[in-house]
């Protein structure tokens, strides 16, 4: 790699979305650098006052085929990939009147833009492939040594402060940097066309999931290790753009899977005009709490489980206040999110410089991202489990139906027990967790280990009711809940000895309603 400046005397310049573009030309121009443009790009630079010259005049060819060539040209792209210490380069550049670009500026056709639009077609989608815009991103990347590349407007500021600090010159660093950029821009974008072409096979309705599936992420972050510290891990994506770190020690590999639980645990209470706090640890809710004030939820979710809270992650649906700030601060914990903190809470907050504070957008949360796990040789992708089942809809299969206040417990424990760790249940009232099993091998060890723990915490199940994520196969389920004091349950459904489980249910005065709708947490 070249470790010498290159000096900017020609661009190239072609954008899909022209802003700020103007703006960047005219630095350009101050500089003396010459202009090559297309047709749209060409005519907003020449209404801004900036000298242009066209693409047709550069090749002596005009653009043809309704725009799709103008760019594909010996003189195009011998100008960019051109050896410039390379002799016999040199030599064919003159023989052929080939003029050296030294750099590129091109963003492509919104292609993902418009596949995002409801009701595109396939037309209107291919429509909208660039060939040329990658074609000559590829080309100055590959040739970074001479050409720089820029395929991002966010970089125009700082590549124009480095043409004033640099008579008009860019180092060898940031073409390196813009290179590496481009060639993952230009993998982004085949990435999503052939995405987006995979779920289209045969004259039906796309599908879910295509023949091919390509992730292109840049790293947000490098992490100090991945789960354990014999591991690497680093951070992909826009994770960083939903959970925003006002506070503490970076982020670690677990920490990021916990807030991701965590909130998205609390996208279930968005509607919830009443003060929301769940606690979660090792990225299942252990406790959840429905309050009018913030203590008062953290209270109802705390009293749930007061061991687990230790090292734990706090989310609320609220802006914190000094009083939950207060409570919190009782006891350790690695992570606290909310959507905001006045600046009197965050400065409390932070006089602990272990716990990280984090702020949640839950506006910048595409919930229609596909779910993904790694598995050996692979990966496994579905859709995102978005169901959330209103009871009052499910099938009352016992003799007694449940009152309304056992409905909205239900609702509320649907809610929760969706994001505990298979095999989950949780027994819960209106407004809070009672007791909590998950992450078990067999149907019935959550509800004891939830019972258990409820007698050793003197947490009373009389009168709560249960929601188990999953089908109870046997009638020891309701049984063992109905002994603990629930009084009514939701579950799935769908096994073949349900008769014998409503039997079991009906013989203790239970409620059952059955969902139709499982939520496997593995």
């Amino acid at each position: 790699m070249s470790s010498e400046r290159v000096t900017i005397r020609r661009a190239l310049i072609g954008v899909a979305d022209k802003a700020g573009v103007a703006d960047f030309a005219k630095v350009l121009a101050r500089h003396g650098v010459e202009i090559v443009s297309t047709g749209g790009t060409m005519a907003v630079l020449e209404a801004a006052g900036v000298k242009v010259r066209s693409v047709e005049s550069f090749t002596g060819s005009p653009e043809m085929l309704d725009g799709r060539v103008k760019t594909l040209h010996p003189k195009i792209h011998g100008g960019i990939l051109a050896r410039r210490a390379d002799e016999s380069h040199r030599r064919q550049m003159k023989q052929h009147g080939i003029e050296p670009i030294d750099l590129v500026v091109v963003n492509f056709y919104p292609f993902e833009k418009t596949v995002a639009k409801p009701g595109v077609s396939l037309d209107d989608a291919i429509e909208n492939i660039d060939i040329g815009g990658p074609t000559l991103v590829r080309a100055a990347a590959k040739n970074h040594d001479d050409v720089a590349i820029v395929v991002n407007a966010a970089d125009y500021v700082a590549i124009a402060a480095e043409l004033d600090a640099n008579q008009g010159a860019i180092s060898a660093d940031t073409r390196w940097r813009l290179a590496r950029k481009a060639f993952a821009r230009v993998t982004a974008y085949d990435a999503a066309i052939s995405n987006y072409l995979g779920t289209h096979v045969g004259d039906g309705e796309a599908s879910a999931l295509g023949e091919t599936f390509n992730l292109a992420l840049e790293r947000e972050q490098a992490l100090r290790y991945g789960e354990n510290p014999h591991q690497a891990g680093a951070l992909y994506g826009r994770f960083l753009e939903i959970a925003h770190q006002l506070h503490g020690k970076e982020l670690s590999f677990n920490n990021v899977v916990d807030i991701s639980s965590a909130m998205n645990l609390m996208l279930e209470f968005e509607d919830e005009q009443r003060a929301v706090v769940a606690i979660l640890k090792h990225n299942t809710p252990c406790g959840v709490g429905i309050a009018d004030t913030l203590k008062g939820a953290w209270d109802k979710a705390f009293a749930t489980d007061p061991d687990s809270p230790f090292g734990g992650i706090i989310i609320s649906n609220r802006p914190w206040d000094m009083e939950f700030a207060h409570a919190v601060n009782e006891l350790f914990t690695e992570v606290l999110i909310g959507p905001a903190y006045p600046d009197d809470v965050l400065a409390f907050l932070r006089k602990n410089k272990n716990r990280r504070v984090m702020t949640f957008n839950s506006k910048a949360v595409d919930r229609n991202e596909l779910d993904i796990k790694k598995v050996l040789g692979g990966l496994l992708v579905q859709t995102p489990d978005l169901a959330i089942e209103d009871p009052r809809k499910g099938k009352v299969v016992t003799r007694r139906a449940p009152t309304d206040a056992e409905m909205r417990a239900l609702t509320f424990g649907i809610k929760v027990c969706k994001h505990i760790k298979s095999n989950a249940i949780a027994f819960v009232a209106e407004d809070r967790t009672l007791a909590v099993g998950g992450g078990a091998t067999s149907r019935i060890d959550p509800v004891y280990a939830a019972r258990e723990k409820a007698a050793r915490l003197k947490v009373p199940l009389e009168g709560s009711v249960l929601v188990s994520e999953a089908l109870f196969p046997f009638p020891d389920g309701p049984t063992l809940a109905a002994e603990a004091g629930a009084t009514t349950i939701a579950q799935p459904g769908g096994s073949l000895r349900d008769d014998k489980v409503i039997e079991a249910a009906d013989k203790f005065g239970l409620a059952m309603v059955f969902t139709g709708v499982r939520h496997f947490r593995h």
